[in-house]
């Protein structure tokens, strides 16, 4: 448990800022458990899209000994159905622990190892920014002490790394969307999972869409260096970053990435800032239970190399992005084993936006004749059919299936995605909305591309359409599937 040894913040401490924060992470992390828990079976369970089971088979078979470092999972003993979804549940309690503060150090080690063991498990499901940020943020808070300035440090860190590589990365990657400050007359039609929001968002002027195009810029590249200045620009840093995240949230569907954020931000206020906010009996009851302030001899020595490890591998990766050219040889090697643990990440949030936004839609048949389509839950689909806010939920098939179209990589995924449904499995088709063959697999699979378009505000007043639909053909290259 952790329990504070300092009674009475001062005006520089961070004691109500460390114990609040732990509980914001542990919501965080229960929804991210939550999450995962009616989904992982169907990525990876043994009848999923991408089994673990075959991955660590293959891993062991060819690597030996050294597949613990390529795959530090806890599904090395058994990636069975009920392993991975103990593992969610788990997750889920544990972090109901750490909001409760029992056994709050204990539990944010598990929760760190919970996470990044069903990262792996997730494969190419999980290879996302929230992924990579809930593992960094739980990882140091493992050792967030109030006194702990290192620590303190490396969550500011965190942020500006999150923010300034996000920016970065629109420079670097030549878009001609943010160098053309046009992107946000795109992205809202275009972003894989939109909610209602993104609709009106859309529809604004268009000089207000390429203010906030050059805002984005702004904000991304040149606040994040004042969250390194004295406290009065850290705050001004925190409140246009807070301002951007709850933006986000009320156009785009992003989990719990941008909450996450927004918690992040705490790191750049102070005790003193808090105590001006918060009730007097949270503060009271914050800094009673929060961190303890004194750590032993052992943890602040592994505490402090672990920090020089972070900075010094984030740091490469800065260069790495700002230069365009990866580290080669013994330094590669050394720093994809770190990466393994997610502790040090890049961050590349949208460096390119879509200017044209296709759908697929997966069709079936029995006599291959009649087609019958099967339904998603939350990507778009009929015309009409309203688009969902489900922050902080992340449903991964639905969110992936945006990819396919724009990068062969993913077509993987998809193809076992397919061969699924030709069997249909149950744990698969559990995770749609409507299965039109419940009762009886396909025969045949057949995959059509639409491209979707908003439709304008006179549209939708006299259909009820969200969406302007155009066919486009089948999809190529795996228009049909057969047995």
């Amino acid at each position: 448990m952790f329990k504070s040894q300092a009674t009475e913040p001062g005006n520089n401490s961070y004691v109500i800022v460390a114990a609040l924060f732990i509980r914001l992470l542990a919501l965080v992390y229960f929804a991210a458990f939550a999450s995962l828990s009616g989904q992982i079976t169907a990525l990876a369970g043994p009848d999923g899209i991408l089994p673990l089971s075959q991955l660590l088979e293959h891993t062991s078979a060819n690597r030996g000994w050294e597949k613990y470092f390529i795959y530090p999972t806890i599904f090395w003993i058994n990636a069975g159905d009920t392993a991975l979804k103990a593992a969610a549940w788990v997750g889920c309690a544990l972090s109901i622990l750490v909001f409760l503060n029992y056994r709050t150090r204990a539990s944010l080690i598990v929760l760190y190892l919970l996470y990044l063991s069903l990262f792996h498990a997730g494969q190419v499901f999980m290879n996302f920014q929230w992924d990579y940020l809930l593992m960094e943020a739980g990882f140091l808070a493992i050792f967030l002490r109030p006194d702990s300035r290192i620590i303190i440090f490396l969550y500011r860190w965190l942020l500006f790394r999150l923010r300034f590589l996000s920016g970065l990365s629109k420079i670097v990657s030549n878009d001609p969307g943010w160098a053309g400050l046009s992107a946000l007359t795109f992205y809202f039609e275009t972003q894989p999972l939109p909610h209602v929001g993104a609709w009106y968002a859309h529809h604004l002027p268009a000089w207000i869409l390429i203010l906030a195009t050059a805002a984005t810029l702004f904000i991304e590249l040149v606040v994040p260096f004042m969250m390194f200045m004295s406290r009065k620009y850290r705050f001004i840093a925190a409140w246009l970053t807070l301002g951007m995240q709850f933006l986000i949230i009320a156009t785009s569907n992003h989990n719990w990435f941008n909450i996450l954020t927004i918690f992040l931000c705490l790191f750049l206020f102070d005790d003193r800032a808090l105590k001006r906010v918060l009730p007097v009996n949270i503060i009271n009851l914050l800094v009673k239970t929060g961190p303890a302030s004194a750590a032993t001899v052992y943890e602040t020595a592994i505490r402090n190399f672990l920090a020089g490890l972070i900075i010094l591998v984030s740091s490469i990766q800065i260069i790495e992005m700002a230069t365009e050219r990866p580290t080669t040889g013994n330094m590669k090697l050394a720093l994809d084993y770190i990466q393994r643990w997610s502790m040090a990440n890049k961050y590349h949030v949208f460096p390119t936006v879509e200017q044209r936004r296709v759908e697929l839609v997966i069709e079936g048949s029995i006599d291959g004749e009649h087609w019958l389509p099967y339904r998603f839950k939350y990507k778009p689909g009929e015309p009409y059919k309203g688009m969902s806010f489900v922050v902080p939920h992340q449903p991964r098939i639905d969110w992936m299936m945006w990819f396919v179209p724009l990068n062969p990589f993913f077509l993987d995924w998809f193809d076992g995605f397919l061969w699924a449904l030709m069997d249909n499995s149950e744990t698969v088709t559990a995770q749609l909305e409507y299965n039109p063959f419940q009762h009886r697999p396909p025969t045949a699979i057949r995959v059509l591309a639409f491209e979707y378009e908003f439709t304008s505000p006179d549209e939708r007043q006299l259909t009820g359409n969200w969406w302007r639909i155009h066919y486009l053909g089948p999809f190529r290259p795996m228009p049909l599937i057969e047995r």
